[in-house]
């Protein structure tokens, strides 16, 4: 047995044992808080247990294994449907970059940023991405929210929104407007900032399939100190592209976090079109093929770019096809299984989980079509940085941002 296949027996053993009172089934019926305590306890015991930061440094907690012993444990672990949905993305794309930016030069400062990321492994602190706004849309460098030297450090004002569990979290990194008078990418900067502070306001936002994941945050003369700038001032929009290229890998998967394609299947097996079976109908059939084909690919991109990080190198731009194409497929398939349905595809549960529910699926395909960037961000990313076509015509190229029309 290989180390890889002995490491993969391990973590499911645990997992079994585990099971019984974390698994998805163990939770049905509970609210969110009740989820969001036993998805606490779960992490701590995955911490101890040596599964949380498989492939993050020994020096902050991790385990420092590779990337495949990630995907073998994570592959694993999306079988059960713990509860982990809370931490995805804090120790997705904040915590990753706290520990690649955030360090500084001081001492104590490094052993706090240490101390958080432990904490965070553990589920004990949560985290999240203040990207977003509201008259920004997709165009991360439109954003207004604004922080404005005071003594040693900044005065923030603005205005967050779509910021997922932010009513749960105690830290976030976010990036702000430093100086309008230079292009709209040049005067910005990224900050940490401390949920919990005086004038931090956040609002939960309810969502067509009914939860309310997300939120919007106000931010009313919040104090920053500089000790939590993790980017040059004026460099923070490099910092925000490193972190979305975490985010197209980290935030999708090949079924675009909706339900696996062997759940169509089966639904299909059991309905009839014009008196013959389901399955034996070309067109449906078609749709299969169409889908596993698609899903293989995405597969392969992913598996790349997680090679190349094992070798010390960045991804590129290819996981903006994995976004675009896995939410895409994943709506389309959600659709076609209902109208398959007839009126009992309409019958919808608010409380179905999305990876198991055609219609839940469905109704929070949109959402997952704009977070983490829009259709139209990725198609732009990848005729530019794939096919290398031209950039679209940017009238505000070369313009002071205090100078575009608003």
């Amino acid at each position: 047995m290989s180390e890889l296949e002995a490491y993969r027996s391990k973590a499911q053993a645990w997992l079994e044992s585990m099971a019984p009172k974390y698994a998805r089934e163990a939770r049905r019926g509970m609210t969110v808080e009740e989820e969001l305590a036993l998805g606490r306890e779960f992490q701590a015991l995955k911490y101890e247990a040596g599964y949380a930061g498989i492939n993050w440094p020994t020096d902050f907690g991790g385990q420092g294994l590779t990337h495949l012993h990630k995907i073998t444990y994570d592959a694993l672990e999306m079988n059960y449907g713990m509860p982990t949905v809370f931490f995805g993305i804090s120790l997705g794309m904040p915590v990753p970059i706290l520990m690649r930016f955030g360090l500084g030069e001081n001492k104590e400062h490094a052993a706090w940023v240490k101390e958080r990321v432990v904490k965070a492994l553990r589920g004990e602190e949560i985290w999240c991405q203040l990207f977003s706004e509201p008259a920004g849309g997709s165009d991360l460098a439109g954003l207004r929210t604004r922080a404005e030297p005071e003594g040693n450090g900044w005065k923030m004002n603005g205005q967050k929104i779509w910021t997922s569990w932010a009513q749960y979290c105690d830290y976030g990194v976010i990036v702000v407007r430093t100086d309008p008078t230079v292009e709209k990418h040049k005067g910005l900067t990224y900050f940490w900032v401390d949920m919990k502070a005086k004038g931090v306001d956040v609002r939960p936002i309810k969502l067509a399939g009914g939860d309310s994941h997300v939120n919007e945050v106000f931010f009313d003369d919040v104090r920053l100190e500089d000790s939590q700038r993790m980017s040059p001032v004026g460099g923070g929009f490099g910092v925000a592209l490193a972190t979305l290229m975490i985010e197209r890998y980290i935030a999708t998967d090949s079924g675009g976090f909706g339900p696996a394609l062997d759940v169509f299947v089966d639904l299909v097996k059991d309905l009839e079109i014009n008196g013959r079976p389901a399955l034996k109908d070309a067109r449906v059939r078609q749709q299969i093929a169409r889908n596993h084909s698609m899903r293989a690919g995405l597969e392969s991109i992913t598996s790349r770019a997680f090679q190349m990080m094992m070798a010390g190198m960045e991804p590129g731009p290819e996981g903006s096809l994995q976004k675009l194409v896995a939410v895409r497929s994943r709506q389309k398939l959600s659709e076609l299984a209902m109208d398959l349905q007839g009126n009992l595809g309409l019958d919808f549960d608010p409380h179905a989980y999305v990876k198991e529910d055609w219609g839940a699926s469905w109704l929070n395909a949109p959402t997952g079509r704009i977070a983490g960037g829009s259709d139209e961000v990725l198609l732009n990313t990848i005729a530019e940085k794939i096919l290398g076509l031209p950039q679209d015509h940017r009238p505000d190229k070369g313009v002071a941002f205090n100078q575009i029309p608003a």
